[in-house]
C-alpha cells in the first residue's frame, strides 16, 4: 500500500486484511482515497481506515463470544425499529397533509378558563418600558418626564429621541416580559424581587458610563396565575398538539374498524 496505483494494478478480491474470519479486501478501500492525494495521504487515509476496521472486529468477536444468545439476537429490536419509523413516517405525512394549524382567538381564550390552574407563573412577569443612554446625552431633564408619561404625544418625542441617542431601548410595554430578562440589560440590585416589583414604577439608576430610565407600568409575581397573553403561544401549541393526537387516533380506529369489516385480522 505504498500508492493509489497499487489498487488499480491489483486483484479487487485481495486481502488487504483479516481479522478471525473476517476479510477485508482490497476493492473494499480502494475508493476511501481522494483523486489527487499524494502517496503519503494515501497510505495515512488506508492505514486508518484498515486499523479502526480491525479494532471493530475484534471488539465484535470480543462481544459475541461473552453476549448469550438472546442477548445477541438483534432481529426483533431490528424489525421492531424499522416497523416504528415506517409507521412514524406515515404519521408525518398524515399530519402533515391534514392537520388543521389555525386556532382562534376565542378557542384559545376558552382553554385558558377552563385550565387557569396550570398556568402558575414560575418567574416575575412585567410590562416595561426602558432606555439606557449615555451620561452625555442631552435634555436628560424633558427625558425623565417623557419616559413616565402616559400621553401619546410624550410617547412620540420619547421614540423619536431613543432613535437618536439611546444605546438600547424597550417600548413595548404592553406585551409581557420576564423580570429576569430585564435585569441583564438594566443593573437594578435586589435581593427580594417579588418586593421591588410591589414598591417600585419608576426607576432610574446609573453606572459609570450610562443612565437608565424604567418605567414598570404591570407586574405579576411567580406563583401567580400567567395572565392569557403571556401564554397564548403557549396554549396554541397545546391546542395543535391535541388536535395532532386526535388526527392519529381517529385513523388508527379507522383503519382497525376497515381491518374488521374486510376479516383482516384473527385472533386464535
Amino acid at each position: 500500500m505504498t500508492s493509489c496505483s497499487y489498487f488499480k494494478h491489483n486483484d479487487g478480491n485481495a486481502a488487504v486484511a483479516k481479522a478471525f474470519d473476517a476479510t477485508l479486501n482490497r476493492a473494499d478501500v480502494a475508493g476511501l482515497v481522494p483523486k489527487g492525494s499524494s502517496k503519503q495521504d494515501s497510505v495515512m487515509i488506508v492505514k486508518s481506515y484498515i486499523d479502526s476496521w480491525i479494532r471493530k472486529e475484534l471488539v465484535l468477536r470480543k462481544a459475541e463470544k461473552n453476549l448469550s444468545d438472546e442477548a445477541k439476537d438483534v432481529e426483533k429490536q431490528l424489525a421492531d425499529y424499522k416497523n416504528s419509523l415506517i409507521i412514524y413516517a406515515y404519521e408525518k405525512e398524515l399530519v402533515r397533509q391534514q392537520l388543521d394549524t389555525t386556532v382562534k382567538d376565542a378557542e384559545i381564550e376558552k382553554y385558558y378558563n377552563e385550565h387557569q390552574g396550570n398556568f402558575e407563573l414560575k418567574d416575575n412577569i412585567i410590562k416595561v418600558l426602558y432606555l439606557k443612554l449615555p451620561k452625555t446625552a442631552p435634555r436628560l431633564y424633558t427625558v425623565r418626564q417623557w419616559y413616565k408619561s402616559s400621553k401619546a404625544n410624550d410617547r412620540k418625542s420619547l421614540e423619536d429621541y431613543a432613535h437618536q441617542y439611546a444605546v438600547n431601548y424597550y417600548f413595548d410595554d404592553n406585551s409581557w416580559l420576564q423580570f429576569d430578562d430585564l435585569l441583564k440589560e438594566i443593573p437594578i440590585k435586589t435581593y427580594d424581587k417579588e418586593q421591588f416589583l410591589k414598591n417600585n414604577r419608576y426607576v432610574e439608576i446609573e453606572d459609570s458610563m450610562n443612565l437608565y430610565f424604567v418605567n414598570i407600568n404591570g407586574f405579576k409575581t411567580k406563583e401567580s396565575t400567567s395572565p392569557l397573553s403571556f401564554e397564548k403561544d403557549n396554549i396554541k401549541s397545546i391546542i395543535i398538539n391535541k388536535r395532532k393526537l386526535k388526527l392519529i387516533e381517529d385513523m388508527e380506529k379507522k383503519v382497525y374498524d376497515e381491518a374488521v369489516k374486510g376479516s383482516d385480522f384473527k385472533i386464535y
